[in-house]
């Protein structure tokens, strides 16, 4: 079994919904996103997948999440937007995004800061 991560970042406030704390105030982060894909057949050219498209995929979705504020983002209208859900909003559309390679997204962890991370992962 192979394993490969890449890592991308996006900039973007938030805050939270039905919480008592000073993050229910609109603040911002520069949130850090690493994910990790799975696979055991490596290609001709000896790589699992090309790492420029895993890149590229996962700049698609940080993109649709760059300087905004993440409440107003459809996915997060009715869901707090917290580094927990948005670890696992980037895990499904990244793997949706996957679907015809022969991988698997294995795990996303969101940074909200240098010492505070979420990470959601396929469940085995």
């Amino acid at each position: 079994m192979f394993e490969l991560t890449v890592r991308g970042h996006f900039d973007a406030a938030h805050f939270l919904r039905d919480y008592q704390g000073k993050c229910a105030q609109i603040h911002g982060h520069t949130w850090q996103v690493e994910a990790k894909i799975r696979g055991e057949k490596l290609g001709t050219a000896g790589m699992l997948i090309d790492f420029s498209l895993l890149k590229s995929k996962l700049k698609e979705i940080t993109n649709r999440l760059d300087h905004i504020l993440l409440n107003d983002f459809p996915h997060f209208s009715l869901v707090n937007p917290t580094a927990e859900n948005i670890s696992a909003y980037i895990y499904q559309e990244f793997a949706d995004s996957l679907k015809e390679n022969e991988v698997e997204v294995f795990a996303v962890t969101v940074w909200e800061s240098t010492g505070a991370a979420a990470t959601y992962f396929r469940h085995e």
